[in-house]
């Protein structure tokens, strides 16, 4: 697998290059400002500004270049899919974030590996083999160019030392150009970038200690949202609203009418069951997605809930608390198009999410979906580390009853059909998530024989025991076992904090539904447009004042609330958002005053609103305002 930690070192470089070009050094940068402002710095060394989104293969990759990365093909193809049209400046944020800056340090230490002669460079032929054949695999193209640098290769080898002081010298020109660049031109670094604010670099040194990001989002939403405040003139001066619209909406336990309800003779139906699990990454929501047969027209009931483990007493359980819904699409006969057919909007009092009604004979798509208002970061410390591994009385290594536990629920989690096995198809689901590669049937073939399995398919205590080597294989180091459980949703005291796993139950009357997990990944531009059809069906409209193109869809659900943009001019348009006079509400932006582009004849989903205290009334309070 490839990796790309985030380093100190990297950081440090690019701390010590900002406090020479950009700012005074007796005012230091935050981690977060420090990265915004590198974001900043290579977006505007592609586009003249921030509101133009990137509509290339090319223009991420040189965009990427310009924020000292150096991405493979892979990397590009994993957020440029073939759905992709445009990435914005948020998106770009969101891509940095996740690939990080390699130091010098840790890719000396991954060529040393290679390295069979401790001489500081690797022949040629081994050379191609580990870089086409193992982890993020790299094209014969992408490696022939390494081989052509001829400061770093010499008689048929490769001097890997060289090579990792050019890269990272490359990489430092790149950041440090364009941080010169955005310096130089005022007016860039005065641009409001997506959601995100600069801040005035002038400040006075005898003010309060440096506030943590968290107070600094904070500091931005109050100073944009005080356009009146002289202080805030930097932000408000540009930022004139050329006309808003208001919407108010206060829900309570009373508001609750349509209840979900079973049919009367369900127990008759014809069942299938899966399960699967929302993954929390930086700022999307990784999750299965499925694919569903209905081989004659049926009437179907099908529901949505958390899955509820079997925690260790006194353990939290966030994830129970999450909303879960279930988008179903129906494939028509071109390709990759889908037709919203339903969705799981009604609950009943075990707060299960489902839908009752006739489905035609045909290929569906069932695509989970969470609003992200109770999905989020987990922010608590945690004041002590759990262990996973010990050494008994012999001296032999030996999993934590804490750790046992754990994985058992993940194995609850990724066996997706729930009988009590894993197939190859289901451990590589896990594979992928928490390695980024899969087990091919070689690799397979060789588990079975060496792990307990039933049916050719890996049994729980098969599961235990690759576990146990893997600690076995560091020696008792668990650190790669924390890679783990950090990519399944799990934080140091082994709480799942970033993650909910749900089971989807679908019942139907005239035959046997099929079900089967075909993919995880974020998000899909298939859902954003499943939700905003289902908004612009069901929802209340409202029209910008003078602005007859530029509506406001909001919807009123059984226990949230999705505001819809739709914007049906020939231009992009900026939409300022004021949530402050709500009460007892989160967003899933989790902003109260945030601006969204909504790009020419499209829709886009603003926000979801929950309450934050279900049990008790909520008011909905939002300004939508047009910036000129």
């Amino acid at each position: 697998m490839a990796s790309s930690p985030g380093s100190e070192a990297a950081f440090f470089n690019q701390k010590s290059m900002l406090s020479e070009s950009s700012r005074p050094k007796k005012c230091p940068l935050t981690e977060e400002e420090i990265f915004y402002m590198n974001c900043r710095a290579a977006y505007l060394s592609v586009f003249k500004s921030s509101l133009e989104n990137i509509v290339s293969k090319d223009q991420l990759y040189l965009a990427l270049q310009y924020a000292g990365r150096n991405p493979s093909q892979m990397t590009i193809n994993k957020y440029w899919t073939p759905q992709t049209t445009k990435l914005n400046f948020d998106d770009f944020c969101i891509i940095l974030r996740k690939e990080k800056s390699t130091s010098k340090t840790e890719l000396l230490k991954s060529f040393k590996k290679l390295d069979v002669n401790d001489d500081g460079s690797i022949l040629h032929t081994d050379l191609y083999k580990i870089l086409t054949k193992r982890g993020e695999k790299m094209t014969q193209e992408e490696v022939d160019a390494i081989i052509r640098l001829a400061d770093v290769n010499a008689d048929g080898r490769f001097n890997y030392v060289k090579f990792c002081k050019l890269y990272m010298t490359t990489n430092e020109q790149f950041l440090k150009r364009t941080l010169e660049k955005l310096e130089v031109d005022s007016k860039r670094r005065r641009q409001q970038f997506g959601s995100h604010i600069e801040r005035s670099p002038v400040r006075n040194p005898s003010s309060a200690p440096k506030p943590s990001p968290r107070i600094l989002r904070k500091m931005d939403q109050e100073t944009f949202s005080n356009k009146g405040d002289a202080r805030s003139s930097l932000l408000s001066t540009p930022r004139k609203f050329k006309t808003s619209v208001s919407l108010t909406v206060t829900r309570g336990d009373s508001d609750r009418n349509a209840k979900l309800t079973k049919p009367d003779s369900l127990k008759e139906w014809q069942c299938a069951q899966s399960k699967g699990c929302f993954f929390l990454e930086d700022n999307e929501i990784i999750s299965h997605h499925y694919r569903m047969k209905i081989a004659q027209r049926s009437m179907v009931f099908i529901t949505i809930k958390p899955l509820n483990l079997s925690q260790v007493e006194g353990k939290l359980s966030p994830w129970l608390s999450v909303d879960t819904t279930l988008y179903i699409l129906k494939e028509k006969e071109n390709p990759g198009k889908l037709q919203l057919a339903a969705f799981t909007e009604l609950r009943n009092r075990e707060k299960v999410f489902g839908w009752t009604g006739e489905l035609e004979p045909g290929i569906y798509w069932l695509i989970p979906s969470t609003t992200g208002c109770k999905l989020k970061k987990e922010r608590k410390p945690i004041i002590e580390e759990a262990q996973l591994v010990y050494r008994d009385e012999m001296g032999e290594l030996t999993l934590t009853k804490a750790f046992r536990s754990t994985l058992l629920d993940i194995f609850e989690v990724i066996d997706l059909d729930g009988n009590g096995l894993l197939s190859i198809e289901e451990y590589n689901f896990f594979e992928l998530r928490t390695s980024g590669e899969k087990c091919d049937e070689d690799a397979w073939a060789v588990c079975k024989e060496n792990f307990d399995t039933k049916k050719n398919e890996l049994t729980r205590q098969g599961f235990m025991d690759l576990n146990l080597m893997e600690a076995n294989d560091q020696e008792g180091d668990p650190s790669d076992l924390w890679v783990t459980l950090h990519s399944m949703g799990y934080n140091k005291a082994l709480e799942l904090t970033e993650a909910c796993p749900f089971v989807i139950d679908t019942y139907a009357e005239k035959c046997k539904p099929k079900i089967k997990a075909v993919h995880m990944e974020a998000s899909s531009g298939q859902l954003e447009q499943a939700i905003c059809k289902s908004v612009l069906n069901k929802g209340d409209a409202k029209v910008m004042d003078g602005y007859e193109n530029i509506i406001v869809h909001t919807c009123k659900y059984d226990t949230w609330i999705t505001s819809v943009i739709e914007n049906k001019s020939e231009n992009k348009v900026m939409i300022h958002v004021n949530n402050e006079q709500s009460k007892n509400c989160i967003n899933s932006r989790g902003l109260n005053v945030f601006a969204v582009e909504v790009a020419p004849k499209s829709t886009m989903v603003c926000q979801h609103i929950m309450p934050l205290n279900e049990g008790q009334e909520w008011t909905y309070n939002c300004v939508y305002s047009l910036i000129s």
